[in-house]
């Protein structure tokens, strides 16, 4: 058998990008796999580092495309490079898909507070807190109510004073669960010691 010229200089090639190819890489190149069809996985740091070494060998006229495809990402793009922006990483032409705007990604890292559940107030201002939503706007607002300074506390244990709350503030008729007062007319229930009825 008569080797060409040409033949031994493809053989050499061959051999010599095998050598200088890392092993991501030089698996594309044996199996004839285009880069953007990666044996790793899309946005690992492997999968942007074949494509930047098929660039680089690329231009230098040592890797040879398999499609058009390959040779359009190659030629026309600077996917596998990276910029540095605001002290951060981003790949360049890589699609990010971003499903939530900012202001709803901070929204989404704050758990949404139990509703309907009253609990002690930690903050400011009123003794007992409750977080609604609104039937209407479907928006959750937080309740409170309660005198800071002592509240119901003294009376839940009698049911006279009970009784007697309960006419004063029209405890009966209070039925909106967005309003102050339909919590308050059931602190006793909430936070009374083995109060389990209302008034």
């Amino acid at each position: 058998m008569i080797i060409t010229e040409s033949k031994l200089r493809e053989i050499v090639l061959d051999e010599f990008r095998k050598t200088i190819f890392q092993e991501g890489l030089r698996h594309h190149y044996v199996n004839r796999i285009p880069v953007h069809e990666s044996i790793y996985r899309v946005g690992s740091p492997c999968y942007f580092n074949v494509i930047k070494q098929a660039r680089d060998f690329y231009k230098k006229g040592l890797y040879e495309v398999v499609n058009e495809e390959e040779k359009h990402i190659l030629e026309n793009t600077n996917l596998g490079e990276w910029v540095t922006i605001n002290g951060e990483e981003i790949p360049l032409d890589f699609p990010m898909f971003v499903d939530e705007t900012l202001d709803e990604a901070k929204k989404k890292k704050k758990k949404d507070p139990p509703i309907g559940k009253p609990m002690r107030n930690s903050g400011s201002g009123k003794k007992y807190k409750v977080y609604v939503k609104n039937p209407k706007t479907g928006r959750i607002k937080m309740i409170t109510y309660g005198d800071a300074k002592g509240g119901l506390k003294g009376g839940w244990n009698s049911a006279e004073a009970r009784k007697s709350f309960a006419a004063r503030h029209n405890c009966a008729e209070k039925k909106d669960r967005t309003k102050a007062g339909y919590w308050a007319c059931r602190a006793h229930k909430d936070f009374g010691p083995g109060i389990g009825r209302f008034w």
